[in-house]
């Protein structure tokens, strides 16, 4: 899945100095890559039973709603807080220099459904692992987590060991 890889720009020294960031506006302004990456993401699943996906804000709804539509799955968004309208559930997990809070809908999630959780990134798996948690507090079931890239010098995938963890490039 390497061919991906030439779509992604790396910018470096961005948003600090010393980072490397890879910008996925690249790879989703192309349509050959963009088709390839929301296939490949679905295919990496295609023999789960999948009931719903959910993507986190924001880069997560670019991907997830295209994989639930393949798979024939509904759509959940996980959001920042205050951003959804009925009742929610949340989640705070840690990040390198402080706190952060995801929410999603209460009744998004059926009991005993199973999820298939899409993002863009896996870096240090603090937002992973938090939705996970929002997902199985709703009674479902992770069927696995799609990435379309990891980085794996951070180590995410260690944090989310007991999950089924795919991602397309990995650096």
């Amino acid at each position: 899945m390497d061919d991906l890889k030439r779509y992604i720009r790396e910018v470096p020294d961005f948003p600090k100095p010393g980072i490397n960031f890879y910008d996925i506006t690249t790879l989703m302004k192309d349509p050959l890559a963009l088709r390839m990456t929301v296939d490949r993401l679905s295919w990496l699943f295609v023999g789960e039973r999948v009931d719903k996906v959910v993507g986190m804000e924001s880069r997560g709804f670019i991907f997830a709603p295209i994989v639930a539509s393949t798979l024939n799955a509904g759509f959940v968004p996980v959001r920042k807080p205050g951003k959804l309208p009925a009742r929610t559930l949340d989640r705070t997990y840690e990040l390198e220099y402080g706190s952060d809070r995801l929410e999603m809908h209460a009744d998004a999630i059926e009991p005993g459904e199973r999820v298939l959780i899409i993002d863009d990134l896996i870096a240090t798996g603090g937002t992973a692992l938090a939705t996970a948690e929002l997902v199985e507090s709703s009674g479902g079931v992770v069927a696995g987590l799609g990435f379309v890239i990891e980085l794996a010098f951070l180590a995410g995938r260690k944090k989310l060991g007991r999950y089924s963890v795919k991602a397309l490039i990995v650096y």
